[in-house]
């Protein structure tokens, strides 16, 4: 691993000094993919520095305690010993961590799909919901959200809404959202307070670069309609909304979000980059029948992997057993203990994977 880490560390010194140099400074292509490359060791060089800290600081500390015989001076080596033992086993379990394989969209931004599953109209409204919960985290966490599409119910609810959510890193953060959420609440029009349960399927796709998925333009089929809003309201007179249909694989991208009908249509030609590109990873995905498959989930959108319990105030992720009772404070966003537990879980277990190679 050491050997592994001073080849980073030097990888790392010779972008630092490229990016200094003129050329580089004067070509925006190839400055931004260094940066970026150059960000993604930081973190790996800065923890191996300190290794080495530590050791040095253990090789000073067995020096003093072969060399001294002030009993003062043995018992402060042996201290400073100690400390140094227990910062390079700290940091040794660090690296390991950040020396894990990382998800190639970990970066990327996020398209997130909400819809209703069993139980009708509570159903939608609970979508709504999590589109609310999730787009307040996005905002408390730096990232920026945008509405693609959103097919309203009479009573508020969602019976389907997606959404973008961009900045750095929102695809790390969201990714583990992918499946079926349970909810357990008395629905406002239920007379005898009888608790129902209804379901929402959540997908989460990484949005799909140029470089990662080329669409074929010949294959799409691209319509333009009214917005409609709630019981077919329409939104505005003019045909602004834009349905794509991918003709191969039948997928429809609907968007209305803009009034502007080529906004519109670059959002929605987006999504279904996106949707295409997901369809062709998961079909790689399943061709590697020997890959292991992580206990946090594999993000189907089959999978059940969290109940949320109105009369209890309790969430619980089924994929880790971790329950929180602080629904309220769930709902309103504040989801990232759950969000950083799944991470660990995540990456303990290809820990665990790796020992077992």
């Amino acid at each position: 691993m050491l050997e592994k880490l001073a080849e980073i560390e030097k990888k790392f010194e010779d972008i630092e000094q490229k990016l200094s140099d003129p050329d580089v400074l004067g070509n925006m292509e190839v400055y931004t993919a260094l940066m970026k490359e150059y960000k993604s060791l930081q973190p790996v060089v800065e923890k191996y520095r300190e290794y080495l800290e530590a050791e040095k600081m253990k090789d000073g500390a067995l020096e003093l305690l072969a060399d001294g015989d002030d009993p003062e001076m043995k018992e402060l080596a042996e201290a400073e010993l100690e400390e140094s033992k227990e910062a390079i086993e700290r940091i040794n379990d660090e690296l390991k961590i950040l020396l894990l394989p990382k998800d190639p969209n970990d970066d990327k931004n996020v398209v997130i799909e909400i819809r209703q599953g069993a139980g009708g109209e509570e159903a939608a409204l609970f979508a709504s919901v999590l589109y609310r919960m999730y787009t307040m985290y996005a905002e408390a966490s730096g990232f920026k959200s945008e509405l693609i599409n959103a097919n309203e119910t009479e009573l508020g609810g969602f019976k389907e809404v997606s959404f973008m959510i961009e900045g750095d890193g929102a695809y790390s953060r969201f990714k583990f959202e992918s499946g079926v959420h349970r909810v357990q609440r008395v629905p406002e029009t239920e007379s005898q307070g009888r608790i129902h349960t209804s379901t929402v399927t959540v997908a989460v796709l990484p949005e799909a670069e140029d470089v990662d998925f080329e669409l074929n333009m010949d294959e799409l089929e691209i319509t333009r309609h009214r917005s409609a809003g709630a019981g077919g309201q329409h939104v505005n007179k003019t045909e602004s909304a834009i349905r794509i249909i991918h003709i191969p694989t039948g997928i429809v991208v609907d968007c209305q979000d803009e009034r502007s009908q080529i906004k519109n249509k670059d959002k929605a030609l987006k999504v279904m980059k996106t949707r295409l590109y997901d369809l062709e990873k998961s079909k790689k995905n399943e061709a590697l029948a020997s890959e292991r498959r992580s206990q946090v989930g594999t993000g189907d959108r089959s999978e059940r992997i969290r109940t949320y319990n109105y009369p209890q105030g309790r969430v619980t992720d089924h994929r880790i057993g971790m329950t929180l009772y602080s629904l309220e404070n769930f709902l309103n966003g504040r989801i990232d203990e759950m969000v950083d537990a799944l991470i660990t879980a995540d990456r303990a277990e290809k820990l665990k994977a790796g020992g077992d190679e």
